[in-house]
């Protein structure tokens, strides 16, 4: 990084270079089928699902776990599309991902990241243990993933860590 450069030209530029570092979305093979995975499985709607899957199924404490990580979803996903909308960071060139580039062009913060680390944090804090380990192993996944596909950069999977304990601490906070 040249020091004379603006902080935020030094940023985009790591960004840059991290991002073609990192892309697997051209490459096939298991790496690229792993990350996939790991991209789509912080989809909000694939975790609604689960969770009134796990509500209907469950026992009292899984089902006030539910409803608690539904709100979660629900305001964080409104905070991250409200700051999107402010932001509006384009999102990284390239073709995977079609339905994120369509439905959603700005990529500053990841709403995945935010709502893997949200999901985390309030497993963490509602438990058991092994629960909120499991969320805290699969989140830093779930944000490489974004990042390797080519839907995010760097920075806007830190943001989005960042704003997911933040949202997963308010929202304990709210329940508590």
């Amino acid at each position: 990084m040249r020091p004379n450069r603006p902080l935020l030209g030094q940023l985009a530029e790591l960004d840059a270079r991290f991002a073609s570092f990192s892309l697997v979305a051209q490459r096939p093979g298991i790496l690229r089928t792993l990350a996939v995975i790991l991209a789509h499985s912080g989809d909000s709607w694939f975790w609604l699902l689960g969770l009134i899957a796990l509500w209907l199924a469950g026992s009292t404490d899984w089902k006030y776990r539910a409803e608690v990580m539904a709100v979660g979803i629900l305001l964080t996903a409104l905070v991250v599309l409200a700051i999107k909308f402010i932001v509006r960071r384009s999102r990284p060139p390239g073709e995977w991902g079609g339905i994120y580039r369509r439905t959603d062009p700005h990529s500053f913060p990841s709403g995945h990241a935010a709502r893997a680390m949200m999901l985390a944090t309030l497993g963490l804090g509602l438990g058991p243990a092994w629960f909120g380990l499991l969320l805290l192993a699969w989140a830093p996944l779930v944000a490489l993933a974004r990042v390797s596909m080519g839907v995010h950069y760097l920075s806007d999977v830190i943001a989005g860590f960042a704003l997911g304990v933040l949202m997963g601490l308010l929202v304990l906070s709210g329940f508590r």
